[in-house]
């Protein structure tokens, strides 16, 4: 009898309530490497990348990585990647691929499995994905996920002023195409305890959203906290009840501290710590 692999939403539960909610970005771009004393190459996208990973991994919930930053050196950065992804797990993070993939039929699945499988060599504990050529498209790797205990974090209301023309179109039913992707993932995570496994990636810059349905029983991947301006003391107003279940995600604002583990350390702590505070005042 086979034993299915315990779900990503258990599994990140559990890190959000011993290490402190929060996801911070492995983000090797051009100004960050420089900003480090680091060559724009895969030489110094590898020491940037091993730097973080050895600086977060063991006391970080949620580690992740951008893939645009490491394909952008081609082959090299992709193995750079799978080893930096490798060496976050093996250390205690749980590792998300920001890919924000989206396709149709053959195409998704071969996304899902380079990502969910746990035979492939860039397997994550979850992927960011794109709804926008219909959420059935993205029945792959939702099924996948489940197969795999995996997660999926779903595009629904992006911190992007550009996001605004297609998430906040309204349907001829009268909801927004970012409600009706909310819903979906509502309908996924339905019954699952403590967590569900599907989450939604939600802006911590988009001020009150009380008019959205944010209680999907899953994570809330939350950007923006740090460089584009959020603090954690606003989740409460952002997301309300279901502030427990946010995962801010910090990139520079932790990086910008770098190239030194200790005050990486320090500024991963801190936002940690402040968010651990606002979610205990809304409790």
């Amino acid at each position: 009898m086979t034993t299915r692999p315990e779900p990503f939403g258990a599994r990140l539960r559990r890190a959000m309530d011993e290490r402190g909610p929060l996801c911070v970005g492995i983000d090797p771009h051009a100004a960050l490497l420089e900003a480090w004393g680091l060559t724009d190459d895969v030489a110094g996208c590898e020491r940037f990348a091993r730097t973080v990973v050895e600086a977060l991994a063991d006391r970080v919930a949620v580690l992740k990585p951008q893939s645009a930053f490491f394909e952008r050196f081609g082959s090299r950065g992709v193995a750079v990647l799978e080893r930096t992804v490798a060496e976050a797990r093996a250390a205690g993070a749980l590792v998300l691929m920001d890919a924000k993939r989206g396709d149709i039929g053959s195409t998704m699945a071969a996304y899902a499995a380079t990502y969910l499988d746990p035979a492939s060599p860039l397997f994550s504990d979850a992927v960011t994905v794109s709804p926008y050529l219909g959420y059935g498209s993205l029945r792959p790797a939702l099924d996948l996920a489940r197969e795999s205990g995996t997660g999926v974090f779903v595009l629904a209301l992006t911190s992007n002023p550009e996001g605004a023309e297609v998430q906040h179109a309204v349907r001829a039913d009268g909801a927004s195409v970012g409600a009706t992707v909310l819903r979906h993932l509502k309908e996924e995570n339905a019954g699952a305890a403590p967590m569900g496994s599907y989450g939604a990636v939600v802006g911590a810059t988009l001020g009150d959203l009380s008019s959205y349905d944010l209680a999907i029983n899953g994570p809330l991947l939350a950007p923006g906290i740090g460089a584009q301006g959020a603090t954690a003391a606003d989740l409460t107003g952002v997301f309300g009840a279901a502030v427990r279940d946010v995962v801010p995600n910090v990139s520079r604002g932790v990086l910008r501290h770098g190239p030194g583990a200790a005050a990486l350390r320090a500024a991963a702590e801190r936002f940690a710590d402040e968010v651990r505070e606002a979610v205990a005042g809304a409790a």
